[in-house]
């Protein structure tokens, strides 16, 4: 069945060949019509063809889904409390991560999940339809690996992140735990991840570990990705280029070098920010205009996570992207959806054109401006994902296999 959007205010296509042959490629007037779960046709509104249903936008704007490139949403236990100290003074450090790693392995399979549903709620409410998640806070093989099997149930976009940070129980033995996670550990996950992915930084991971870790990742058909900059300045952005990792992200500490080298790979490496995490810990925030400006490919993403970076909207990061990192509004825009796409290497989502998936969110909104504009308002009316509206994501709960 055929379906005709019309009354369209402002539909954002990410595809220059519409409007003023800019990068957002805005229609005004417009419709857009869907074949199933793919366009079928965009133009403006006085060209649209006849379909067998129509659907009245009453002069909203309409946006292409946000595609989020950085999740952590397998988790238990919660840190507010580590928030609210880091807001009287004390500085981010990695070390918090222990405290989830803690609480994730005593949690059971079903208190995960309904945790992980909860956040794709969120993120589907806030216009998210396509988004990635990690692993990363089981740090055992058992937990690595069910970790992932949870995220497949809701997403084909799944990243081993067993390099996460050492556990406490090798913490006099990272070269043990470093042959772990290159070992059973990567065997019994890589049947369930797409990517792989190292946090390179202090704290953490040195370059030459992550390299060793990605390397071997990559010998198991995983594709890297990588943590790096976040903490201070890293060789670790250099490496992600060195290795064509579909994306390095934080980036928040980038030499003059690190820009270059992006801007060189912006075929392959996509520089993916995450406003959310300098907002929660108070760190400075990365220069976006510096990384355009040179020609890398930049996403936007939300880091989502219970330490650094709680939070599920994507248009909260586009308001502090805008406000505090130097994206104007239309490239946080793009780098919220085509270069979220971008960074998981996706061709079908992140633009509304003829035979790419029909994600899209229609905005209370005249323009797509406001998202900035209006900060912390709810402007997204309702969300169509593959052609079908949703009240929420639909988890396929056959990709989760209990562990006894």
């Amino acid at each position: 069945m055929t379906v005709l959007y019309t009354d369209i205010r402002e539909l954002v296509t990410n595809d220059p060949v519409h409007g003023d042959g800019e990068r957002l490629g805005i229609i005004t007037d417009a419709a857009l019509v869907v074949d199933g779960a793919e366009i079928a046709w965009v133009g403006p509104r006085a060209d649209a063809p006849d379909a067998d249903d129509r659907v009245s936008c009453a002069d909203a704007s309409v946006i292409p889904g946000f595609v989020d490139s950085h999740t952590h949403l397998v988790f238990a236990g919660e840190r507010s409390a580590e928030f609210a100290a880091r807001m009287s003074g004390r500085p981010y450090g990695a070390a918090g991560i222990a405290s989830t790693v803690a609480a994730t392995r005593a949690a059971d399979d079903a208190t995960l999940l309904a945790g992980v549903q909860r956040l794709v709620g969120e993120l589907f409410r806030a216009g998210v339809t396509t988004f990635e998640c990690k692993s990363g806070y089981g740090l055992t093989v058992d937990d690595e690996a069910r970790s992932l099997r949870i995220a497949g149930a809701v997403t084909d976009e799944t990243t081993f992140l067993g390099a996460h940070v050492v556990p406490s129980e090798f913490r006099d033995d990272r070269a043990a735990y470093i042959d772990l996670v290159t070992g059973p550990m990567l065997q019994a996950c890589a049947p369930h991840a797409r990517w792989v992915d190292v946090f390179c930084d202090r704290g953490a991971f040195d370059v030459d570990e992550a390299r060793h870790i990605l390397t071997s990742g990559m010998a198991a058909g995983l594709t890297p990705r990588l943590h790096a900059g976040q903490l201070g300045p890293s060789a670790g952005v250099r490496l992600a280029v060195e290795l064509r990792a579909a994306s390095v992200d934080h980036c928040t500490y980038t030499t003059d070098d690190d820009v270059e080298a992006l801007a060189g790979a912006a075929g392959t490496t996509v520089a993916t920010l995450l406003p959310g995490a300098e907002f929660s810990t108070r760190a400075q925030y990365p220069d976006a205009s510096r990384l355009i400006d040179a020609g890398a490919t930049v996403a936007l993403a939300t880091d989502c996570n219970p330490g650094s970076s709680f939070t599920t909207s994507m248009p909260f990061c586009i308001a502090v992207a805008v406000r505090d990192m130097n994206f104007t509004p239309a490239q946080a825009l793009w780098a919220a959806t085509a270069g979220g796409a971008a960074a998981l290497r996706r061709s079908d989502v992140g633009v509304l054109a003829v035979g790419r998936r029909a994600d899209f969110v229609r905005l209370d909104a005249p323009s797509f401006v406001h998202l900035a504009y209006r900060p912390g308002v709810p402007l997204v009316r309702d969300v169509v994902k593959a052609g079908q509206q949703y009240p929420y994501f639909p988890t396929r709960p056959d990709k989760v296999e209990s562990r006894s």
